[in-house]
């Protein structure tokens, strides 16, 4: 039990700063988004140096009676599994604020108002130990989503905001549904108390299919997940890096916090059509990767492809492949994100994200190309940078469950290596497209300042990946039931 409220206060410190916005002028909103962003920062900086990675307990624990009649607790606290996701939204946020800075020049109040909207849904998220609390900033995350790509999105912005919305809502109906029946049944939604109760396993089935219908849409898994590319192509810069970079990791968080601990039997049953899914959703990825000629949409499809590796590594149920998974939720987060913010960055200049319409563009921005380079390279899992370690372990892990789930992944990885270098060789190399003669396509200083912590990471967790997975070991343990 924690004396001072770390966790509420950096889960609700950015809501705090969003609605302050609305008190101040457009001119100093970005510097208010920025300071509150950055101030989340400072304040959850407890959470990474009193951790203790010797144990699987819940840490900083927070509960407070919230509605006593119906036995329903405000409960916080985290464990090695959610310390790494909330670092990842709060580092987001911060560059979030970064790119947006020139790139929003209307509504600009609103618009860093519902970027710490989702910073505070992300986090409590991550944080909460009560299923009900869970479902809170699971639906809240979904209102400044969709007003980040309906009201500063594309041009079909506003048909790519509804069909999220409704792919979204249609799923969590039926964890609404779930949800109410694990109180009828257990009369608590503490997620300790529910892993303890004894659920027929009859209803954990039915249970599990009910979760699933939310989480793989928020995966995306496939087929759900045909939102993604439309959300993705048509969201602001910022929309589509928290997207990609935390939103798609909320449904692989609910099958380690909520699917396999409180339902086992379910995921026992469930376990094989998850594998196949899996794999399906990495090669059908990458082929469908292959075909884009936007690259938005061809980063969007690659994140189906690489969503696919963490669900296969979850449902493995193997040590090595839950572990895996979870660090790739980690690599994809970074290296997404900031894919995401070099194009955001470019198109800002060249006003196309057509792949044709690119060319030679290591002549005129040398230092773009050499990030962009660091985070493709990353992207196809080069050694030595982040996403390697990750997809290893999680193809370790296939193999030790099926060879031909080993095989399928393997398959995955070398077509995610050709998209990858095929994206790069189209956009900078040869000679200059003519189109982009005489823009300048360099970045400034706030640009490279905000992708240099993105980088950093990217190669500090390919040399170290145990800054990551330090932190899993004991709560993975525990989630598989693997004796000490």
């Amino acid at each position: 039990m924690s004396d001072y409220p770390v966790l509420t206060v950096t889960t609700f410190l950015p809501l705090a700063g969003a609605l302050l916005l609305f008190f101040a002028s457009a001119r100093f909103a970005r510097w208010i988004a920025l300071a509150v962003s950055l101030a989340t920062i400072a304040v959850s900086a407890p959470l990474y140096t009193d951790f203790d990675k010797g144990s699987s307990a819940l840490q900083f624990v927070e509960s407070v009676d919230w509605i006593p009649d119906w036995n329903l607790v405000y409960g916080m606290g985290v464990d090695g599994i959610s310390i790494p996701f909330i670092a990842l939204a709060t580092l987001l946020t911060v560059l979030c604020v970064g790119v947006s800075w020139v790139a929003v020049k209307t509504r600009v109040r609103e618009f860093y108002a519902a970027l710490l909207v989702a910073e505070t849904a992300m986090i409590g998220l991550f944080a909460a130990t009560n299923l009900f609390v869970f479902f809170v900033f699971w639906e809240l995350i979904v209102i400044p989503i969709f007003l980040l790509i309906g009201v500063w999105g594309g041009p079909r912005r506003v048909y790519s905001a509804m069909k999220f919305l409704l792919f979204t809502l249609a799923g969590s109906v039926l964890m609404l549904v779930g949800l109410i029946t694990l109180y009828t049944t257990c009369d608590t939604l503490d997620f300790r108390e529910l892993a303890k109760a004894a659920i027929d396993p009859d209803h954990q089935v039915w249970l599990f299919a009910a979760f699933l219908a939310a989480f793989a849409v928020k995966v995306p898994m496939f087929p759900v997940h045909t939102w993604l590319p439309d959300a993705h192509t048509e969201a602001p810069t910022a929309g589509s890096v928290i997207l990609a970079g935390v939103l798609l990791k909320m449904g692989a968080y609910g099958f380690l916090r909520i699917s396999l601990p409180i339902l086992p039997e379910g995921a026992a049953f469930f376990v094989e059509p998850m594998l196949v899914l899996s794999v399906v959703a990495i090669v059908y990825g990458a082929y469908m990767t292959l075909a884009q000629t936007d690259i938005k949409r061809l980063i969007a499809y690659s994140s189906v492809g690489h969503m696919g590796f963490v669900t296969l590594g979850i449902f493995t149920l193997k040590q090595g492949g839950v572990e895996g998974a979870i660090l790739q939720m980690i690599n994809h987060g970074i290296v997404s994100a900031a894919l995401f913010l070099c194009v955001g960055m470019i198109y800002e200049r060249t006003h196309t994200r057509e792949i044709k319409d690119y060319g030679g563009v290591a002549r005129t921005a040398p230092v773009y190309c050499v990030f962009l380079t660091l985070f493709c390279l990353a992207a196809a899992g080069f050694p030595g940078l982040n996403s390697f370690v990750g997809e290893f372990l999680v193809v370790q892990g296939a193999f030790a469950t099926e060879n031909w789930l080993g095989a399928m992944a393997i398959w995955g990885v070398a077509l995610g290596t050709v998209y990858m270098v095929w994206l790069y060789y189209r956009v900078v190399m040869g000679k200059l497209n003519p189109g982009l003669e005489g823009m300048k396509l360099e970045l400034g200083v706030r640009e490279v300042v905000t992708l240099a912590p993105l980088a950093v990471l990217a190669v500090c967790l390919g040399v170290y990946p145990e800054l990551v997975l330090s932190y899993l070991h004991e709560p993975v343990k525990a989630l598989l039931g693997v004796a000490p």
